[in-house]
């Protein structure tokens, strides 16, 4: 069971999300997964919760007024949606999951799409590995200028 968030465990309780509500729906969904691997385990399943980084996804291209094959224009509004990620990477990171027979390691676990490229050696349809939550705590959030370089 793959449930899908907004920021890994790790990031989420060490950062106030925005306002309280949006904060505690996106910590509840990795504790939901937490609480699942524990409840499906003698079952022989495996839950995970997944982030993926900075997502291209149609709401996001429409937010910022962009399509797929322009995304990189939205970077003069957000220079950090440079390290953005398409909707098939993180789906990626879910095959790669389903695919894997030794699934069991990751039960209870917070994982992020980058993260998992890592390990499975997938990438996004560019041929890159946007490792979104890195650089989000390295770069976005230590208040560093948008460059991406070591992180895709």
């Amino acid at each position: 069971m793959v449930e899908v968030t907004d920021g890994t465990d790790e990031y989420n309780k060490g950062h106030y999300r925005v306002s309280f509500f949006y904060d505690l729906a996106k910590a509840a969904v990795n504790r939901m997964a937490f609480a699942l691997a524990h409840e499906l385990e003698p079952h022989g399943a495996t839950a995970v919760s997944l982030t993926p980084g900075w997502l291209r996804s149609e709401a996001m291209l429409d937010a910022y007024k962009v399509t797929e094959p322009n995304w990189q224009d939205a970077t003069k509004v957000q220079p950090h949606f440079a390290i953005s990620e398409t909707p098939a990477f993180v789906g990626r990171a879910v095959a790669a999951l389903a695919a894997d027979p030794q699934v069991k390691r990751w039960n209870g676990k917070s994982l992020s799409s980058g993260e998992l490229a890592k390990v499975y050696g997938f990438t996004d349809v560019d041929g890159s590995r946007p490792d979104a939550w890195r650089y989000i705590v390295e770069v976005q959030d230590a208040g560093k200028p948008a460059d991406v370089t070591g992180y895709r």
